[in-house]
């Protein structure tokens, strides 16, 4: 996971941008290693603020472990806007039997 961000794009002062910035980018960090030191281990999801936005990028393996990654993410970054581009790759069991010649 890396962390990519812009700086002072919001209203205020460019001390209040900077502050503002380091401070999603602080939450951002402390979500990356939440997120790779929990339960699920999980070092596929990228985070990168986008402004005042948070964008989630990357590929999990099932739809639980995605709805769980968005909960600890909501949990984490509350106040902020979150825009999900989770992928999930369930692999599932074949139907049918492989035929070889």
């Amino acid at each position: 996971m890396s962390t990519h961000g812009s700086r002072g794009t919001g209203g205020g002062p460019p001390a209040e941008n900077a502050e503002n910035a380091e401070n999603l980018d602080y939450r951002i960090a402390h979500l990356q290693d939440r997120l790779a030191s929990g339960e699920l281990g999980e070092l596929g999801v990228r985070v990168e603020a986008r402004g005042r936005t948070v964008l989630l990028t990357g590929t999990v393996s099932s739809a639980p472990c995605r709805d769980e990654i968005l909960r600890t993410v909501h949990e984490e970054l509350t106040g902020l806007p979150v825009h999900s581009d989770l992928v999930v790759s369930e692999a599932s069991s074949p139907d049918h039997a492989e035929e070889l010649s």
